[in-house]
């Protein structure tokens, strides 16, 4: 049986400086880890359909689509604590190592 790899979705506004900064605390945390989830940046001012789609409003925003239930958090990651509960459950299951 094939276990479906966690999945991350970063919603950015450009180059905003809180995008900026979202993205690369984001790198920071999974490179420390050595991921094996999968992660999706969604720029929203070159796709502002697909926020709209996903019922984001505020950018950035980061969401755990995978492993359920679904977790988001708002913000440019500087809160640490916030960023590993969301990522947790991608340990604990060994999708990130």
């Amino acid at each position: 049986m094939t276990r479906k790899k966690g999945l991350l979705r970063l919603y950015v506004a450009g180059t905003a400086p809180n995008s900026v900064a979202a993205r690369d605390r984001l790198s920071d945390a999974l490179r420390e880890e050595e991921p094996s989830c999968e992660v999706e940046i969604v720029d929203v001012m070159e796709t502002p359909e697909r926020a709209l789609e996903d019922h984001v409003l505020v950018t950035p925003t980061l969401v755990r689509v995978r492993p359920l239930p679904q977790t988001q958090v708002f913000g440019n990651l500087s809160d640490r604590q916030a960023l590993e509960r969301l990522l947790e459950p991608l340990r604990r299951k060994g999708r990130i190592k």
